[in-house]
């Protein structure tokens, strides 16, 4: 491949106006090499005395000199060319896609390995070695191969697009110079390629970027509709398993009906069968007598005749069959009566299983909630990993720092929340007293105060062992299961919302509803006095058991 080496190393030897190998180059006193009939052209047509290739202007004519070191390497790279050795069209490679092929190649397309701008043909090594040995071809312009020559030549000069004009923004050759674009703002195309190079390597990282948030997004596109997955398959399972156990209900209740009109048919078989076999005896025993009288009847005895007779003629003790009937049982109204018992059930069922559900949509938003002793009641006694707290009977020496409550047995969780969604359970079993919910960060600790919405509680609480009341406007009384032993506490601040739930049966406890948050929220417990002993179990914060 020495010899490829060698013509492209030809590329320096060419003048930058006829775009051919240097004839007698000269220099000018800028320092760049011409044809000395190329330069002795362009200033004969072309006024003031400009160097072509930076611009240059000189006041008089400048004076030619012989670059003598040009003319050498010129020389020696034409006698290399015309002692190029020959590479067989077997040791040439076929154009693969992608790549020029030679214009030439009549069977296998091989591999072009330079265009000519002034042939606009491409060719390949053995079809380019008359452009390498013939004196009226070694003049020809050969660069690179490249796709499309006739883009390269301008249309109306039949010359190389070498230039650039920056009024008109589009590529010229050297004579548009003098025509169409003359006294136009021109530059080399390769210090315009040196210039846009940048703005484009800058517009290649802003497309970077775009295609970074296009992909970016993908991803957040298909993050969300896997979730919507997840969502849907859970919400699957739940449908399953909710019309799973309606079809079950239908189906016990179905049963339940058939079995009760069996029943009735086979109490009605069974009145009907006693009183066949009753008949039956009863004709048995007629049949009898019947024989005995007729016998009696054929009898010339008279003696035997009357002493029978009375025994005879007298009549059994037996039923009046009259008002005797098997009555079909009244099977009015049963499937009605059915289907409303279903109604109710399966009325009831969802319910339960709403409330479920609706349970196990707020345990979703569960927060690890730990006590903060900071806050705690002198007399409360905290666990070490902050999660117990029960009254200890004996007030503590602390400091009476300004977030500690003073008056009431009560203690904050470290967490605050002023956004969003949080939920948290408490296991109140073995207890007689205690209160529960949330409060303002800003209320008063140091004073007494009642536990409403008004001065920032939104909390239930238990008294007296059975009595379960929260204060709205006033106080309420709830309704609540005896032997409650865990409440879910879950707060949306943007809706307005704290709601509490008995979580071993699923029922919400009490709601309170367009709630005005503006502070940060704080678990709040209380475990309340000990009473002695009754109510000494803790308030415990427990994780949350979805299964």
């Amino acid at each position: 491949m020495a010899a490829a080496g060698r013509v492209r190393s030809g590329d320096q030897f060419l003048c930058s106006i006829c775009l051919e190998v240097f004839t007698d180059p000269v220099t000018i006193q800028c320092g760049h090499t011409f044809c000395k009939s190329c330069i002795s052209e362009h200033w004969r047509v072309s006024a003031p005395y400009q160097c072509p290739m930076c611009k240059e202007v000189f006041n008089t004519k400048p004076q030619l000199k012989i670059n003598t070191i040009i003319s050498e390497m010129v020389a020696q790279f034409r006698h290399e060319a015309q002692h190029e050795p020959n590479i067989s069209s077997s040791d040439q490679q076929a154009a693969k896609p992608g790549e020029v092929p030679c214009d030439v190649c009549s069977e296998t397309k091989l591999k072009a390995l330079k265009s000519c701008l002034v042939c606009l043909t491409s060719y390949c090594q053995t079809h380019l070695e008359p452009h390498l040995t013939r004196s009226a071809l070694k003049r020809h312009q050969l660069i690179h191969p490249v796709e499309n020559l006739e883009d390269r030549m301008c249309r109306k000069h039949d010359k190389p697009l070498e230039l650039f004009c920056k009024t008109d923004h589009t590529c010229i050759c050297h004579h548009c110079t003098y025509s169409d674009h003359k006294s136009h703002d021109i530059t080399p195309l390769k210090d315009e390629y040196e210039e846009q190079k940048p703005e484009l390597k800058k517009t290649k990282a802003e497309i970077q970027q775009v295609i970074q948030e296009r992909r970016l997004k993908i991803q957040e596109i298909q993050q969300s509709v896997e979730l919507s997955k997840n969502a849907a398959d859970r919400e699957t399972a739940e449908g399953v398993e909710v019309f799973t156990a309606l079809m079950e209900s239908v189906q016990r209740s179905l049963d339940q009906f058939k079995e009760k009109i069996q029943e009735k048919q086979r109490s009605t078989e069974k009145q009907a069968e006693d009183f066949i076999k009753e008949l039956e005896q009863e004709i048995c025993e007629l049949k009898k007598r019947s024989t005995e009288v007729e016998q009696l009847l054929g009898s010339e005895d008279h003696l035997h005749f009357v002493q029978r007779f009375t025994c005879v003629k007298a009549a059994p003790s037996m039923k009046t069959w009259t008002k005797v009937s098997i009555r079909p049982p009244s099977y009015e109204g049963s499937v009605v009566r059915a289907v409303s018992e279903l109604e109710d059930k399966l009325t009831e069922d969802m319910k339960k299983k709403k409330a479920k559900a609706e349970l196990k949509r707020v345990q979703q938003y569960e927060v690890d909630v730990t006590l903060d002793p900071d806050t705690a009641f002198p007399y409360l006694i905290l666990s070490d990993d902050g999660k117990q707290v029960h009254d200890g009977g004996v007030e503590k020496n602390l400091p009476d720092k300004p977030q500690r409550f003073t008056i009431y047995c009560n203690v904050f969780g470290k967490q605050s929340f002023s956004s969003g969604r949080f939920y948290f359970e408490v296991q109140v079993k073995g207890k007689t007293a205690w209160t529960l919910g949330v409060a303002r960060e800003s209320i008063d600790r140091k004073g007494k105060n009642t536990l409403s919405p008004q001065n920032g509680y939104w909390t239930i609480w238990l008294i007296n062992g059975n009595e379960y009341k929260t204060w709205a406007d006033s106080p309420v009384c709830l309704s609540v299961k005896s032997g409650l032993q865990k409440v879910g506490v879950f707060v949306d601040y943007e809706e307005g919302l704290v709601s509490f739930y008995d979580v071993d049966s699923s029922v919400l406890i009490y709601s309170f509803t367009g709630c005005c948050f503006s502070d940060k929220l704080l678990p709040f417990f209380s475990p309340c006095n000990n009473a002695g002993g009754p109510n000494s179990a803790p308030l415990i914060i427990t994780p949350v058991n979805t299964e």
